[in-house]
């Protein structure tokens, strides 16, 4: 059939629909619509919708392809082979209507060509080759089925054109096809080609025993090394061979094994040895093991000193305490203000065995090879869950080291592990996204040191010294973008003085000199509005500089958490993942626990900014029991707010997993 008109068109819209009706044969069908048009105009585009049962497809002309530097092609002549269908086994050939539907806003007249055919060698067969045209407005897909006495095939595709660059895709029968160049490489398995190529196809991986094999040519070669966009001629031959799969694999599993594959998984992502890795983040939990035995026993002992002190001297203007609600217990003068921290180590215990089972039960599925433990969701690491948990119990310690006299000097101690807390829970957020680029142990423990050796600095220097906030904020300023640079190119940047150099010349190179798009788009919005975040802190500081260092910093790190764990979860649901109820339940836990925490966090009961006098003018009665007061109540509530901050994470992890609800069975 062929509909050749010129078509008198509106200032109005107005769309002209043309309906086809054919019928199936037992073999399979396939039709392809071609289209042309002798206009040039780009801003009065004729368009075209072809409209049939399993979807739509629809382009315009002239069609625009962009290519690197901005560069358009245009191109007069698109044709597009629609998704096949296929007869029913109960109802036998029957009858499809494909609408196609062609409209423009051009005040002016159109002249336009539209080629609706059959196409009688859809299918491909074995070992007999196949001859076809293709150009990037006119891509190429063919239909194969396995003969019965076939477990493997191998796909030749020889090209004698003088440089094209194509790719050549494989894909389940599923529609719609991917067959233009922005998303052939979306679905199944693809290889771009010059001269040649050629895929190993195996039975097993398509359960319908067919697939389409998919023929897209790119507008411009430099992708494969050239640079000029040309029409191609293409011929394929097909050649059976049993092919294995045995002695391809290795510990660190690079992605070329899996190109035989047609579904990945995201464990196939994964290149490194899921053993070594598990080692690398084991680490995290032994080494806070160690940093907290040697930091919290000089702490246990400074204070104590403070408290000697205060019971000999009789000193009450040494700690500041809420005393309208301050409880001895033996020499400590606030016991309820240490045991209100209980929480904090009875939680990061409960969390550490929830840790523990999960891990057991994993090793065991593994050991099992469960089909979902080895090839659903992100190999599973338990390290920082471990680190984690002792930072909470440990955070629980050293906030009751600190209320035994809390004052200026030693309320660092109440922050430090905090920080931690904050770093290790961005850490596991960026690891469930990135099994293998994370940083190592002793890199994250050792950024950790300087920040808590920044919050000392900041105690001791930070009160009315402007050259100390100058350096810091100039130090937080170039961290930000030095780790920016790294998260945007996932470790590819050497940390060192030169990667300032490095990031300036990219930067001018791609977003001044080509004015390209970012190639990671998302990941570039996140790194902006965390820059705008850290630089408006570090101005904030510059400008105000608080006297409260420590909670200063911990706002920076609180700030930044809350920022990624935000992107985390809008990724999530960005690409379609469903968000289950135990995972959702956490995040609005999380939310209204830690509303109702801070509530009580900002009725400030002392202060030790002022005098000791003045402190005392803020000191309120018990609220809870008769023993405790509001800071009391804080404590418990922020030891279930990172609880369940804790669980957000794993949740959102474990939860797209079909074993996700033997975690709390």
């Amino acid at each position: 059939m062929k509909v050749s008109s010129g078509l008198g068109l509106e200032l109005s819209f107005f769309a002209s629909a043309h309906t086809y009706l054919y019928s199936l044969f037992p073999q399979v069908d396939a039709v392809r619509v071609y289209v042309n048009s002798s206009s040039e105009n780009l801003q009065y585009p004729v368009l075209f919708v072809v409209r049939q049962q399993k979807g739509v497809l629809s382009w315009q002309v002239p069609l625009i392809f962009r290519g690197l530097y901005q560069r358009t092609y245009n191109y007069q002549e698109v044709s597009r082979t629609l998704c096949p269908s296929e007869p029913a086994p109960e109802t036998g050939p029957s009858d499809q209507i494909i609408f196609v539907d062609v409209a423009s806003m051009a005040p002016f007249n159109i002249a336009y060509e539209l080629l609706v055919t059959r196409l009688e060698s859809f299918q491909l067969e074995t070992n007999k080759p196949f001859n076809f045209t293709a150009s990037p407005s006119q891509p190429q897909y063919f239909l194969y089925k396995f003969p019965q006495d076939v477990d493997s095939v191998i796909i030749k595709v020889v090209s004698d054109a003088v440089y094209p660059c194509s790719v050549v895709s494989v894909q389940d029968i599923v529609c719609p096809v991917y067959d233009l160049d922005h998303n052939v490489e979306f679905n199944g398995v693809y290889q771009s080609m010059t001269k040649q190529a050629a895929i190993t196809v195996q039975r097993k991986d398509f359960p319908g025993e067919q697939f389409f094999v998919v023929f897209v040519i790119k507008p411009e070669d430099y992708a494969c090394g050239g640079s000029v966009p040309s029409s191609i001629h293409g011929k394929l031959c097909w050649e059976t061979d049993f092919v294995g799969l045995s002695g391809l694999w290795s510990s660190r599993k690079p992605l070329e094994p899996y190109c035989g594959r047609v579904f990945l998984y995201l464990s196939d992502l994964s290149r490194k040895d899921r053993r070594i890795v598990s080692k690398k983040y084991k680490i995290y939990f032994w080494n806070i093991i160690t940093i907290a035995v040697f930091y919290a026993l000089p702490v246990i002992q400074l204070v104590i000193t403070y408290q000697t002190v205060v019971n000999v001297t009789g000193n009450q203007d040494i700690c500041y305490y809420n005393f309208l609600c301050a409880h001895p217990l033996g020499v400590l003068s606030a016991f309820n203000n240490i045991l209100s921290n209980v929480g904090h180590m009875l939680l990061g215990f409960l969390f550490l065995l929830i840790v523990l089972r999960r891990d057991i039960l994993h090793r065991r599925a593994m050991e099992m090879k469960d089909v979902y433990t080895l090839d659903y969701g992100i190999p599973k690491h338990f390290g920082l869950f471990y680190a984690m948990g002792i930072a909470l119990m440990m955070e629980g310690v050293l906030s009751a080291c600190y209320h035994v006299c809390p004052n200026y000097s030693n309320f660092q101690f109440d922050t430090s592990f905090m920080y931690m807390i904050a770093g290790l829970c961005m850490l596991k957020l960026y690891q469930t996204r990135h099994p293998d680029i994370n940083a190592s142990a002793y890199s994250a423990y050792a950024s950790f040191a300087v920040v808590i050796c920044l919050a000392v600095l900041g105690v001791v220097f930070g009160k009315n010294d402007m050259w100390f906030w100058v350096i810091f904020s100039l130090i937080h300023v170039l961290a930000s973008l030095a780790l920016s640079t790294q998260i945007y190119y996932m470790g590819r940047f050497k940390m060192d003085l030169g990667i300032f150099r490095r990031a300036a010349m990219v930067l001018y190179t791609d977003c001044i000199q080509q004015c390209s798009r970012p190639m990671y788009m998302d990941r570039m919005v996140l790194l902006i509005v965390g820059n705008l975040v850290n630089w408006s802190f570090a101005i904030f500081g510059l400008v105000y500089r608080p006297r409260d260092f420590a909670s200063y910093i911990l706002g920076i790190f609180i700030c930044n958490l809350l920022l990624y764990l935000a992107f985390y979860i809008i990724m999530k649901i960005r690409s379609s993942e469903k968000l289950l109820p135990i995972p959702l339940f956490c995040i609005v836990a999380t939310a209204v626990v830690w509303a109702a925490a801070l509530y009580f966090f900002f009725q400030t009961l002392s202060s030790w900014e002022e005098t000791p006098a003045e402190s005392r003018e803020k000191n309120r009665s018990c609220i809870l029991l008769g023993f405790f007061d509001d800071h009391d109540v804080w404590h418990f509530l922020s030891a279930a707010a990172l609880f369940f901050s804790f669980l957000v994470s794993p949740a959102l992890l474990w939860g797209l997993s079909l074993s996700f609800s033997s975690l709390f069975s």
